[in-house]
């Protein structure tokens, strides 16, 4: 990357509100998100956040695409490598004393290794969505993964109908619970290997990094618990729920892990998100 193009995408960055609409972009990678999620999530007006975007992609920092009716905005990585490769090689020159976690990380070992993965599951309210993919890779898992899940705002207790369909499909739910997510940061907690947002709100929440550099992935879902109409209705679209996280972690379970480097494994946790909201 030239002077002049790291200047301009500096320059981009250094507005609070743009690198807020970064930030959020970053969490959703690879995915593209609608502008009317972006400005809900962080409260701008449509026009500020207008602005926003445009100059974001005028720097090639972020980049849109028409699906539909709709425009999706999407972080682009080729460009955001570069200015972070700028940083730390060019002007950082390499030194070692700066770029000590990220040399410690090339040094690891290629491939990710046999052994038993902790996995855990975020979403907003940590009493359906998350709650079944907690269930399902427990249980699809052959015991390769501790699964875990979590909310940002959990409520005192899990969906009547969210447990309705676990029970159906031969789950034991009698120590599944509703967590904050702030259990799993604090001292002693379990380190994960996976982070996994499953509904929108939780991948634009300002969560703190995870320690130990976890792969992350967004596989977001329409919350069901917001559901409206008959029982019967309702019981319909936590079972398509229950159906699309299915589907993400059967996918995910088979893949190659002791045999996949963490950039290959991270390729597919995108490829598998991207392929769900293609068949949901």
């Amino acid at each position: 990357m030239d002077i002049n193009t790291a200047t301009s995408a500096f320059a981009t960055l250094g507005h609070p509100g743009r690198l807020a609409v970064f930030r959020l972009l970053m969490r959703h990678a690879p995915h593209g998100v609608r502008p009317t999620e972006i400005a809900e999530t962080l409260g701008l007006k449509q026009n500020t956040l207008s602005h926003h975007l445009s100059d974001l992609a005028a720097s090639g920092l972020v980049q849109v695409e028409r699906q539909g009716r709709s425009l999706l905005y999407s972080v682009n990585l080729d460009q955001t490598e570069g200015l972070i490769g700028y940083l730390a090689l060019d002007v950082g020159r390499g030194r070692p004393d700066l770029l000590s976690s990220l040399l410690a990380s090339a040094k690891e070992p290629s491939a990710m290794g046999d052994k038993t993965y902790n996995v855990l599951f975020i979403c907003s309210g940590n009493s359906a969505r998350s709650i079944f993919a907690e269930a399902l890779l427990r249980d699809l898992g052959r015991g390769k993964f501790h699964a875990f899940s979590a909310g940002v705002r959990p409520g005192s207790r899990l969906n009547p109908f969210a447990l309705a369909v676990l029970d159906r499909n031969g789950h034991d739910v009698h120590d599944l619970r509703a967590k904050h997510v702030a259990e799993f940061q604090q001292p002693g907690a379990p380190v994960m290997d996976f982070v996994f947002t499953v509904c929108d709100t939780a991948a634009g929440e300002e969560c703190p990094p995870w320690p130990g550099q976890p792969i992350t992935g967004h596989w977001g879902l329409p919350d069901p618990v917001k559901a409206t109409g008959t029982d019967a209705e309702k019981a319909l679209l936590f079972a398509q729920t229950y159906g699309a996280l299915q589907r993400r972690i059967a996918a995910f379970v088979e893949l190659p892990f002791a045999s996949l480097d963490r950039i290959s494994l991270q390729s597919h946790v995108d490829e598998i998100g991207t392929q769900a909201l293609q068949e949901d």
